[in-house]
């Protein structure tokens, strides 16, 4: 397995001791003491028109906590959570500006918001979920589960969908947070930092990536499994062997459920049934995106992949950003999006891969680890470690 040594053992310490004792190591990720230096950038001649719409701060930003936030999006509003005291932002889309904050020092905000149903729904490194007028700001609710949240709760229907660090998946009531039902698994001795967002079905139910590498759909009304398959086994014979984290965003459309796994797969099963589809050789901490009839997806290495959706066939690859630890994919006018370590956004042709634009928020240490936001009318929102925030529109 071809991994930067330092941001293994960053990633490791994380998983097993908490943020407190990881700020040295990873700090030095994209330094002298990485086994691979991130490759330099070269000269691109762009041949599509990206525009910054606007760019704005919000608070400190992740820093060195290892969470991967990102906005979302709702309509013509976007919603900012942030980690250290300074709360949850609501800010109009076409401008940046605030419609409403929170600041709440009692709070530290550790996955990013989740939006549905007219509600806001943002969770804590102590476990705190508390739920807000998407509209006012406005309390509506606070409940508790048994571990930090490193994910973005689902709004699901009437329900809100939470998953803790120790396994645990928990639904409240969307509208008065009374707890609905529960789900457990086994979270292994050794894993990466994060934790696969739970994703809704047009069919009613919800897919969360394990990390123990097993997909399970479950039903969003109750609770009750439906199904459970392997992306990639946990073998090895010492815990790092076994690694086999499903971390990034799982996407479901087109009848299909697609995950990527730290073991080395890719993998895409029927979504209804969980009947297995494809698998595609690959290792990735990130997720996936879908556009058409492709997908989208980073690996440990810096290297974009195109696969066929239907097939899982590799399609293209870009190697021009190796080592530069891209964020998850996105779409967004056709395009292929990701950020990187030093604050980089890079759009990839959907044909070919090649870069055809790139643009920058902050400096050299507003590193893009969440996945860019893509609102509905093609405006992309991305957020940077150190609590930068920019929108960019693809002129056409």
């Amino acid at each position: 397995m071809s991994f930067s040594r330092t941001a293994l053992i960053a990633a490791l310490v994380v998983a097993v001791a908490g943020c407190s004792g990881v700020k040295e190591l990873m700090h030095k990720i994209g330094s002298s003491n990485n086994v691979h230096q991130p490759a330099a950038l070269t000269a691109i001649t762009p041949s599509v028109n990206v525009q910054k719409v606007w760019s704005r701060s919000i608070g400190k930003g992740e820093r060195l906590l290892g969470l991967c936030m990102h906005p979302a999006i709702d309509g013509n509003r976007v919603y900012v959570a942030e980690p250290y005291g300074h709360g949850l932002h609501a800010l109009d889309l076409a401008t940046g500006r605030d419609i409403w904050k929170i600041n709440d020092a009692s709070v530290r905000f550790s996955g990013g918001p989740g939006v549905g149903g007219g509600v806001v729904v943002a969770a804590s490194i102590n476990g705190d979920v508390l739920a807000y007028d998407a509209g006012t700001g406005a309390q509506r609710w606070h409940a508790n589960v048994t571990s930090e949240v490193l994910s973005t709760p689902l709004v699901a229907g009437d329900v809100v969908v939470v998953r803790s660090g120790d396994g645990h998946i928990t639904a409240f009531g969307l509208a008065d947070g009374q707890r609905r039902w529960g789900y457990e698994r086994q979270v292994p001795s050794l894993s990466l930092r994060g934790n696969s967002s739970p994703v809704l079905g047009e069919n009613g139910l919800v897919y969360i990536g394990f990390s123990d590498g097993t997909l399970v759909a479950l039903r969003a009304a109750d609770g009750s499994k439906v199904w459970e398959q392997a992306v990639a086994q946990p073998e090895g014979r010492s815990d790092i062997d076994r690694m086999a984290d499903i971390d990034g965003d799982v996407v479901v459309g087109g009848g299909g459920v697609f995950a990527a796994s730290y073991k080395g797969k890719v993998a895409a099963f029927t979504a209804e049934t969980g009947a297995p589809q494809w698998t595609h050789a690959l290792i990735s901490y990130g997720g996936l995106v879908r556009g058409g009839n492709s997908l989208y997806v980073s690996d440990s290495s810096g290297t974009v992949w195109g696969l066929d959706a239907a097939t899982g066939a590799g399609l293209w690859k870009q190697e021009a950003l190796a080592w530069r630890w891209l964020s998850t994919p996105a779409a967004q006018g056709g395009y292929v999006v990701v950020g990187d370590l030093q604050g980089y956004l890079h759009w990839l042709s959907p044909e070919t891969g090649a870069i055809v634009a790139r643009a920058r928020i902050g400096g050299s240490k507003d590193a893009i680890r969440g996945t860019p936001q893509v609102s509905a009318d093609g405006i992309l929102v991305a957020e940077t470690t150190q609590g930068k925030l920019a929108a960019f529109r693809i002129n056409k």
